[in-house]
């Protein structure tokens, strides 16, 4: 997949960030779990979870944060850069079965020095409502003007 390259004067407040969908299959929790080595099975193990009080298995910390990273990365091009991530907060669990959906909004961009800086704000949502965030991705663009 070629990832088209936005630039810094391409990008305005207010514009939407394409939003992706996970689905969250036991296999891909499954999978992610043995990727980031996260082997607590209450990541990948119905009645593992429900004994903690959770509703069912959930994506985990990292998991989440590549919905993100991956989202971001599609609006920014390859040749945009990650500067900051913050407000990156779960506040409520993205279970097995369900579909999250990363979206974001430009919340505003400023140059500093050489750089072309963008402010992203994030967030995930699922059925029960907004599961992540919203938070804070600060990002570099190319400018046109170099």
């Amino acid at each position: 997949m070629a990832l088209e390259q936005r630039c810094w004067e391409d990008v305005s407040e207010g514009d939407e960030v394409p939003a992706i969908e996970f689905p969250l299959s036991v296999y891909r929790l499954v999978m992610e779990a043995g990727a980031n080595r996260d082997f607590n099975s209450i990541h990948h193990n119905t009645e593992y979870a429900k004994a903690t009080g959770a509703p069912e298995m959930y994506a985990n910390n990292f998991f989440l944060q590549g919905m993100w990273e991956r989202t971001v990365r599609e609006y920014i091009g390859l040749a945009g850069t990650f500067k900051s991530l913050k407000g990156f907060r779960m506040k409520i669990f993205n279970t097995v079965g369900d579909t999250v959906i990363t979206k974001g909004v430009v919340k505003r961009k400023w140059l500093k020095g050489s750089e072309a800086l963008v402010e992203l704000e994030m967030w995930c949502e699922n059925s029960k409502g907004v599961s992540v965030g919203p938070g804070s991705v600060v990002v570099t663009l190319p400018s046109k003007r170099e």
